[in-house]
């Protein structure tokens, strides 16, 4: 029983499912199932917490005042201070479920999610604003670019985008074959990423408009984007990570477990990649290399 009590005070459990990585000026925080909260200030020595009725936290983003917003699957925001330590949870006042959660530029509070629903406020979560498209589509991914410019991404590969701050929101076209779209990276309003359960990667130059699917030397399904400097990686079904090459996607981190890789960050020095079984690494940006079927200069926490 004493080691079970160790094991259980470790901050990394293996019955962990990491969902999503944000970071301040302080602190790298790392949320997952079972109200688990996972903070670090140097990439290598972590604390966890278990938040109130343990909910299931799905996505996570920064402020420009440096606090932390979580979404949890039972559609509240879950609201840190700036070490990522203490937090209260809010309702969203909603019948549809939320997927994705980001803090505009402005310091608004967003949420996104089914029936092409949008909802914001502008008071942390006192009253909440409801836009919707009247679309029986699930909104994705949510990312704002500037304080007036955001991209949303939903079922059945549509592309909606607002230009004057939320407030409205256009539909401006569809990705192809009507591609789920499970993951979403835009550097700028014109140029894009996404990809999906499939392992495609579709790449776009002109606002979502058009898209050119991307080649691959791995077909495993992609969750998520994460830039570092002036290099893009892709993270993976299998603890599979790639990186972009001109217009291709190069496995840097090879398939070596069954296991997802959905959350990463570049901090500290470090690219951070974590998912399912508990699994959290970081790795070196600057040497990623495969080397007899396994990735060097990787770390697992």
């Amino acid at each position: 029983m004493d080691k079970v009590t160790a094991y259980r005070e470790k901050p990394l459990q293996r019955t962990d499912s990491y969902q999503a990585f944000a970071k301040n000026d302080q602190v790298a925080v790392l949320v997952g199932n079972n109200g688990v909260v996972l903070t670090s200030h140097d990439a290598k020595t972590w604390s966890r917490t278990i938040l109130a009725g343990m909910p299931s936290l799905i996505d996570i983003a920064s402020c420009p005042d440096q606090r932390l917003i979580a979404l949890s699957f039972d559609n509240q925001v879950w609201v840190s201070n700036i070490n990522g330590d203490d937090w209260i949870s809010i309702e969203v006042p909603t019948q549809e479920q939320l997927m994705t959660i980001d803090c505009a530029p402005n310091g608004n509070w967003w949420v996104a999610g089914g029936f092409s629903t949008f909802l914001h406020s502008a008071n942390d979560g006192q009253n909440w604003q409801t836009t919707s498209l009247d679309e029986d589509a699930i909104i994705t991914n949510l990312v704002f670019i500037s304080e007036q410019d955001a991209v949303a991404t939903a079922e059945f590969g549509m592309i909606l985008v607002t230009e004057n701050g939320g407030i409205s929101w256009d539909l401006i076209g569809f990705l192809p074959d009507e591609f789920f779209p499970h993951s979403t990276h835009f550097a700028t309003t014109a140029e894009g990423w996404v990809g999906g359960l499939n392992g495609f990667v579709y790449h776009t130059k002109d606002g979502g408009r058009n898209w050119l699917r991307q080649s691959a030397d791995s077909s495993v399904p992609i969750y998520q984007f994460v830039q570092v400097d002036d290099a893009l990686y892709a993270l993976g079904d299998n603890a599979t990570v790639m990186k972009l090459a001109g217009s291709n996607w190069q496995t840097v981190q090879p398939p070596t477990a069954p296991v997802y890789l959905r959350a990463a960050l570049h901090f500290n020095g470090k690219l951070l990649v974590a998912g399912g079984r508990g699994m959290l690494l970081a790795l070196d940006p600057n040497v990623v290399i495969v080397s007899a079927g396994k990735a060097e200069q990787s770390d697992e926490i």
